[in-house]
């Protein structure tokens, strides 16, 4: 490519980075990491910030957790804000910064990685940059508050959280699925305020199995945000590194679930 204005990958790379399916086995958790019950792999992230931006750009994760988007871009040599409403996982996130930077070995000043202890609804009172990318994962839905999963049974018994918080206020503990859909549309719309024109937006998330229904959160997520951004593409993560569980053996279909959707929305 004689001008590449998107990033910095040679054409080898980007075309390989253009296939709709990927798979992808997240490296087993840091200790101090394992209390956060839907952390995303830093590897994972890193591949898409490389993708979608250039060196020394800014990066916004609205729903950052314990920092994995904020350590991605530190590791890619980009600047990236991360805001997080639970205080416990802020300090967490700030925590693993720390260690990344003075881990960091970069030529040059490094780049810089803010956490900001907030509600992601208030995006337009944080006196925060325009952004070039955006990467996150909401909640998926109040999906940790379902009782019986065998990966929460095993949490509970290692005495690890089985959700983000107890806070109302926190959308994870929403029980309205039409409410939780509003109260993401209305962050993304912040996020839409904060982007540069022509930038992109990376939602990973994936469909919610409750009570023998799926409520299709990725396709609505898709539907929702593409009011006011241009859905432009899917990327499906897939894990093939999970233990098949025998749901509804001999009597019902249920299938084990073992794939994300990685939603590609720009600002035109």
């Amino acid at each position: 490519m004689k001008r590449n204005k998107l990033n910095d990958l040679d054409s080898k790379t980007w075309l390989k980075f253009q296939k709709s399916w990927f798979v992808h086995n997240p490296p087993p958790r840091a200790k101090d990491q394992l209390d956060h019950p839907a952390k995303f792999p830093e590897t994972l992230a890193q591949e898409f910030v490389e993708f979608f931006t250039k060196e020394g750009q800014w990066v916004l994760d609205p729903m950052v957790g314990t920092g994995s988007t904020l350590v991605a871009c530190l590791r890619a040599g980009r600047n990236a804000a991360g805001v997080e409403i639970n205080e416990e996982f802020c300090a967490l996130a700030e925590q693993t910064v720390a260690q990344e930077l003075a881990a960091l070995e970069r030529p040059g000043p490094s780049p810089e990685a803010r956490v900001i202890h907030a509600d992601a609804r208030a995006l337009a009172t944080l006196e925060l940059p325009t952004f070039d990318y955006c990467l996150t994962s909401p909640p998926y839905w109040d999906m940790l508050r379902s009782r019986g999963a065998q990966t929460q049974n095993k949490r509970r018994a290692q005495g690890l959280k089985v959700a983000y918080s107890d806070r109302e206020d926190d959308l994870g503990n929403i029980s309205d699925y039409g409410t939780f859909l509003e109260e993401v549309a209305g962050i993304f719309r912040g996020v839409h305020g904060l982007l540069k024109e022509g930038a992109y937006l990376t939602v990973i998330v994936k469909n919610v199995k409750k009570k023998s229904r799926i409520y299709p959160l990725a396709w609505d997520l898709g539907k929702t945000l593409g009011r006011f951004f241009t859905l432009k593409d899917e990327k499906i993560w897939c894990q093939d590194n999970q233990p098949l569980r025998p749901y509804g053996l001999g009597s019902a279909w249920v299938s084990n679930t073992f794939h994300h959707y990685c939603l590609n929305f720009r600002k035109e």
